[in-house]
């Protein structure tokens, strides 16, 4: 057979990853296959690929990626400095393996811009959002406002994250900040709209929406009305993807090509 990569969730109908994995293949003239499969129960699907020899590994989606951690491995660590993963592999003797892909593909976007010490607003406190923090710890942001359901685990992730601000709920006005991140499902297809006024952001402010389906979010389309910089969830769905594939099909995707892969995913 030929081997075979996969992404997991609940939903996963939306998901775009299997144009992007399948792009790559086609372009590198490599053999194999990247499909999208619903998974509900993360223990029987780990038990039934783990012993396929032509399974390479698959990526994680909602609702998975703080759950999946129970059942692999994590030789990097990855429960203590994320806290979820989005990208299982085969490791050392053939052993599943957790990896997280996320933070470096919504850093890349933001490559060359100063944050230092800036106001960041990031909304939601799931699996993208513990990456999300994650990169922005490291790019010395602060002080962050996290918007989320639970006060308690939004105050967790801060402190675990060692990041200094505050959790205000979802739908809170917005504090001035030089970058505001959705990292919830909020304004995706099939979910509720996130409605919240851009007004208290600056002009030089950054609206950055992960989600990317719609690409056109009404949270950028809002940014754009005001003129503000954006960044779609293209940028990092296609990031994290390429730093995946790379682990799954030992090979360095073709980033060269991102315009027309863009073109493929926006028809």
């Amino acid at each position: 057979m030929t081997r075979y990569a996969e992404v997991i969730g609940d939903p996963i109908a939306q998901s775009k990853s299997p144009l992007i994995h399948g792009f790559w293949l086609d372009a590198l003239g490599l053999e194999g296959s990247y499909r999208a499969m619903r998974v509900e129960a993360l223990a029987d699907y780990f038990d039934r690929r783990r012993d396929d020899p032509d399974w390479c590994g698959c990526n994680i989606t909602i609702p998975h990626k703080v759950a999946a951690l129970d059942h692999v491995a994590d030789p990097g660590g990855v429960r203590a400095s994320i806290g979820a993963i989005n990208t299982v592999f085969r490791g050392e003797g053939g052993v599943l393996t957790g990896t997280n892909t996320d933070a470096g593909g919504f850093y890349a976007p933001l490559a060359g811009v100063d944050l230092a010490d800036k106001p960041v607003v990031v909304i939601g406190a799931g699996g993208a959002a513990r990456a999300i923090l994650f990169a922005l710890a490291r790019l010395n942001v602060g002080p962050v406002t996290l918007m989320a359901r639970s006060p308690l685990k939004g105050a967790a992730l801060l402190a675990m994250f060692g990041l200094k601000g505050s959790v205000q709920p979802i739908g809170a006005a917005l504090p001035p900040a030089a970058l505001l991140v959705n990292a919830s499902p909020l304004g995706m297809a099939g979910q509720a709209p996130l409605a919240i006024d851009l007004a208290p952001l600056g002009d030089d402010a950054i609206v950055y929406d992960i989600v990317y389906a719609p690409l056109q979010t009404e949270l950028l389309a809002a940014a754009d009305a005001r003129g503000l910089a954006t960044i779609d969830g293209l940028e990092m769905l296609v990031g994290q993807a390429a730093f995946a594939f790379e682990i799954l099909f030992d090979a360095a995707p073709p980033r060269d090509r991102d315009d027309e892969l863009r073109a493929l995913l926006t028809r």
